[in-house]
């Protein structure tokens, strides 16, 4: 019986996920800005310690992971999953707007982990489970500002997986497509407050108009993407990156030919910048 430590865990991806663990025999601390919030059949479980929590208030944390210590005995899975969206052009995201959306989806995160990880280190052992983003691997018009955090949600996953390997932790980066939940409510989702007219019709509005559309129609199942996430997770061995959905993948193979196309005409050249006598 593991014990998961799931942030935003109210709603979406993040409550998926915890009824999957609960339906795996495990036990679920759920850690949400208003407990009041928590769907009915997660807060009614004996197996669910409800935790009033936002994962920006740095000061809050470290009681959180304690009494999540104090309930179950330890913490096996983290899953730093609270987070949300900004679309703009990067010209229209004021520097307040883009602070904030990296205090909550990076910095929120990395305040997490290090207060969990003195548990995981006294363990020996510990999984943490990064909810990433396919914009987390390939920059988009319009997603700018949320596209670099998710950029550095990976980075820091990757880093975090050879840091962490010498103390039994494993770490992974999930990288979903878009999914059928909440996410583009103005809950989840923030639009930049200026606009500029210009970029009307070009690229980054274009992504600004389709979200304003396709709220609850995405490709996605978050259920059957919790419970692949679950099942990954309760394997010996963890991926680096859970790469999660068909539109992912689609656009991952976009991604690779683009690597290619940059680096082909360039490779010899970029080799020779080396000293001479690096040989």
């Amino acid at each position: 019986m593991a014990t998961w430590f799931i942030t935003g865990a109210s709603r979406g991806l993040g409550a998926e996920i915890a009824r999957a663990a609960l339906a795996g025999g495990d036990r679920v601390v759920a850690a949400v800005r208003d407990t009041g919030r928590l769907p009915a059949d997660l807060a009614g479980s004996d197996d669910v310690l409800a935790i009033t929590l936002d994962v920006t208030a740095t000061a809050d944390i470290p009681a959180a992971v304690s009494a999540a210590v104090d309930r179950f005995g330890g913490i096996d899975v983290l899953v730093n999953n609270a987070g949300r969206g900004l679309l703009g052009a990067l010209e229209e995201i004021s520097d307040a707007e883009g602070r904030a959306l990296f205090d909550l989806n990076v910095f929120g995160l990395i305040n997490m982990t290090r207060a969990v990880l003195p548990v995981m280190r006294r363990q020996g052992s510990g999984k943490i489970v990064n909810i990433g983003s396919r914009s987390g691997f390939e920059g988009e018009p319009g997603v700018s500002l949320y596209s670099a955090s998710k950029f550095a949600v990976a980075g820091i996953s990757e880093a975090l997986a050879a840091e962490l390997a010498p103390f039994g932790i494993q770490t992974m980066v999930v990288e979903p497509g878009v999914l059928r939940t909440d996410f583009l409510d103005a809950s989840s989702l923030s639009l930049a407050e200026a606009r500029i007219a210009d970029y009307d019709g070009t690229p980054a509005h274009v992504t600004l108009d389709w979200a304003r559309t396709a709220n609850h129609t995405q490709l996605g199942d978050p259920v059957k993407g919790a419970a692949l996430i679950y099942e990954v997770t309760g394997h010996d061995t963890l991926p680096t990156h859970l790469y999660l959905g068909p539109d992912t993948l689609d656009r991952l193979q976009v991604k690779l030919r683009q690597i290619e196309r940059d680096l082909a005409p360039w490779r010899d050249r970029s080799a020779a910048t080396a000293h001479d006598d690096a040989a």
